[in-house]
């Protein structure tokens, strides 16, 4: 006589073949500019992945004892994951400042600069929600668009009467404003090369730190550089988006939220901006 307990189907029983095949996806997984596209190996693991559960349960587990969080396994983005802080492949923004910048200061603007890269690459909810979506960024347009970020800050601040001297001991979004302000767009080294404390510097630094971590892929050198997104940074945006810096420099209004075309507001002629600053968003 069969039990119910009979008629469940045994799952077949893991090998270490299998844990190969799983720690081998992770690793790729760690591989930022590594798509499954590029590699038949790599899409065939990320096809077992999300046909396979036993498999996929076993995979996430390798990641979860790395201490790797996965966020999503796709043919489009490949095994995306995210380092927990305690994870040995964390990446700490901390470590990345204190390796950019000597400054307190500085550090201060690099935070900024890639809050701003983030909320200019994915304007809109529906944006980071849309899995076709591309984000498109400029370095001046980045530039550009925290020099009206730190107007909009100023006027706050005047009309609240708070102190606008700088300050570069504050922690925090309004702390870093009134150094970006006052901070030159690209200053000059004897050889003409812009300098590496400047606004531009620091997002020119902001930016190649994203495309080595496979977050922005380089399409021409207009406008300082001009970069699209990928889907890991999407992946990656998504988490960042609930940060109150992040809503902060949403709700100033230089990126406007309006009938759900992906664009930002007129430039204000009133005052200078980076020259060829545009910052065209595209949608697949």
């Amino acid at each position: 006589m069969t039990t119910p307990q009979d008629e469940t189907p045994r799952e077949h029983p893991v090998t270490p073949a299998d844990v190969a095949d799983a720690a081998r996806l992770v690793s790729f997984g760690l591989q930022a500019k590594l798509l499954p596209a590029r590699d038949a190996e790599y899409a065939e693991l990320v096809r077992r992945h999300r046909e396979d559960p036993l498999f996929a349960r076993l995979a996430d587990a390798v990641a979860a004892g790395l201490g790797l969080v996965v966020l999503e396994v796709s043919a489009r983005a490949g095994m995306a994951v995210a380092a927990a802080e305690d994870s040995v492949f964390a990446v700490k923004m901390g470590d990345y400042s204190r390796r950019a910048a000597s400054e307190t200061a500085d550090r201060f603007l690099h935070g900024l600069a890639h809050l701003a890269v983030a909320a200019l690459a994915f304007p809109r909810p529906e944006d980071l929600a849309d899995d076709g979506y591309l984000g498109r960024i400029t370095v001046n347009g980045v530039d550009a668009f925290v020099r009206q970020a730190c107007r909009r800050l100023e006027e706050q601040a005047e009309q609240a009467g708070d102190n606008t001297d700088p300050t570069s001991e504050a922690p925090g979004l309004e702390a870093a404003w009134r150094v970006w302000a006052r901070r030159s767009t690209t200053g000059a080294t004897k050889d003409a090369r812009r300098l590496s404390g400047s606004t531009i510097g620091i997002t020119g630094k902001a930016v190649a730190f994203l495309v080595d971590s496979g977050f922005l892929q380089k399409t021409s050198d207009d406008a300082g550089g001009t970069y699209r997104t990928t889907a890991r940074y999407q992946l990656q945006v998504r988490d960042l988006a609930g940060s109150a810096a992040m809503a902060e420099l949403l709700d100033l209004g230089v990126v406007p939220v309006s009938d759900g075309t992906a664009t930002l507001l007129p430039a204000d002629h009133t005052e200078e901006l980076v020259a060829d600053a545009g910052l065209p968003f595209h949608s697949l």
